[in-house]
């Protein structure tokens, strides 16, 4: 089994256990500022999460052209092993941040974090088709998507769980050194990965080299398609799991026990439609179903502001008299599950949508280039997703809701589902026509 080979374990963990990392890291950060250290300073606990975002995301746009030169120069499986060594640095010191609270190096750390993660994006990535057969690289995707959103929710919600409690920054220091020790030791079983192009000399030109790389990921339109659908994905994710916690404690009037809820169910979806994606295409590379996925994203998102309404109104008079309600409390009424229903759909539907693109522009690079052009990509996921944070402060400063938000999200998702249909080849259109009944 796929799962269990040496071709893929290793690398599954690593990366399922540095997204835990991240994530832990991220979360713990955040909760310390805005529970503790904004109270203790005066500091306005917002603008600083706010800057901890900015911080996090500011290496892609820095370093990925480096680190997709050096993952296609040297053997990945070694750089691997360099960069987890690395991220154990890291976290020592971010046990220093942590013990004495000093915010601004604790930023520090992070950003060190964004940075190891910007150098591993193209190296998980560029290291699948180079170990997997063809006929295994659409189930490879989808593993390691779900790994991602598994590591993501569990690093979440231990992050915010370990940190506010009695010497929460110390376990929460023992926890991310564990971690980063086990991510290096899953590192020593990754395969050897032969540099593509060893002889390549690395331009250490930031913004010369990140106009080079994009402009690799356009010399083939499929690829560059998959990456501004891939880019797309991001922006509307980010989108959704940004607002959740003011979307429950606003909207829903309810506790943070139940954006615990839905981080959970929207990682569970997306594993679930990465692996059924595997399914549908029965291991075949193609991107039929992407067009019909982004459309479910619609309707369920379409659904979630209508649901959010009935909630809310129906609702009101009991939130008003009890206060926040909690998980048990939430989970009586038929709406909520609606609610939560919707979310799970929305995340299948992105795992069915986002496998095959990610699958597509790694089968479809030139090898001597594959992880330059998965840097590409992770410079413009960065781009969107700053675009998503843009466009959502201009909505609110507008006066829009949340769950208008996600209403007009949806609408113009429906719109892009026209873009992806790019993606088909000829026999595909003909077959979604016929689906369609035109």
């Amino acid at each position: 089994m796929l799962f269990f080979s040496r071709r893929f374990l290793p690398l599954f963990l690593t990366q399922f256990l540095g997204a835990f990392n991240d994530n832990l890291l991220k979360n713990a950060l955040v909760m310390l500022v805005t529970f503790r250290i904004a109270a203790k300073t005066g500091a306005n606990a917002q603008v600083l999460v706010t800057i901890a975002g900015a911080i996090f995301i500011l290496p892609y746009f820095l370093f990925s052209a480096t680190a997709g030169q050096l993952a296609d120069k040297y053997d990945r499986a070694k750089l691997t092993r360099i960069i987890k060594i690395v991220e154990i640095g890291i976290m020592v010191c971010a046990t220093i941040g942590f013990v004495s609270e000093y915010v601004w190096f604790l930023l520090f750390v992070l950003f060190c974090m964004g940075v190891h993660s910007t150098f591993f994006g193209p190296i998980k990535y560029a290291l699948l088709p180079q170990h997997l057969l063809e006929g295994e690289l659409l189930i490879g995707n989808a593993y390691i998507e779900s790994g991602s959103f598994l590591g993501i929710l569990l690093g979440t919600i231990l992050g915010g769980v370990l940190v506010l409690e009695s010497n929460g920054e110390m376990m929460v220091s023992v926890a991310l050194l564990v971690i980063a020790v086990l991510g290096y030791a899953a590192s020593r079983f990754i395969p050897v990965a032969h540099a593509p192009q060893p002889g390549l000399k690395v331009n250490f030109n930031i913004w010369k080299e990140t106009r080079a790389i994009i402009g690799y990921s356009r010399e083939n339109r499929r690829v560059y398609l998959c990456i501004m659908g891939i880019s797309w994905f991001w922006l509307v994710g980010a989108t959704f799991l940004s607002q959740f916690p003011a979307y429950v404690k606003d909207v829903l009037n309810a506790q943070a026990d139940v954006v615990t809820l839905f981080l959970a169910s929207f990682s569970l979806g997306i594993g679930v439609g990465s692996v059924w994606c595997n399914k549908l295409l029965r291991g075949e590379i193609h991107s039929r179903y992407v067009p019909i996925a982004m459309l479910g994203i619609t309707f369920f998102g379409t659904d979630l502001y209508f649901a959010s309404l009935a909630f809310s109104g129906g609702m009101h008079t009991v939130m008003a008299v009890a206060g926040q309600m909690g998980l048990k409390s939430y989970l009586m009424f038929p709406t909520g599950w609606r609610i939560l229903v919707d979310l799970f759909m929305i995340a299948v539907c992105s795992g069915i949508y986002i496998v095959p693109l990610y699958t597509i522009m790694q089968h479809d690079s030139d090898p001597d280039k594959r992880a330059r052009i998965i840097a590409a990509n992770n410079v413009v996921n960065a781009i969107f997703m700053v675009g998503s944070a843009v466009a959502t402060l201009g909505l609110f400063a507008l006066g829009c809701t949340i769950p208008q938000v996600f209403l007009l999200m949806s609408g113009v998702n429906g719109l892009a589902a026209l873009y992806t249909c790019k993606l088909l080849p000829d026999e595909s259109k003909k077959w979604l026509r016929s689906l369609i009944g035109r």
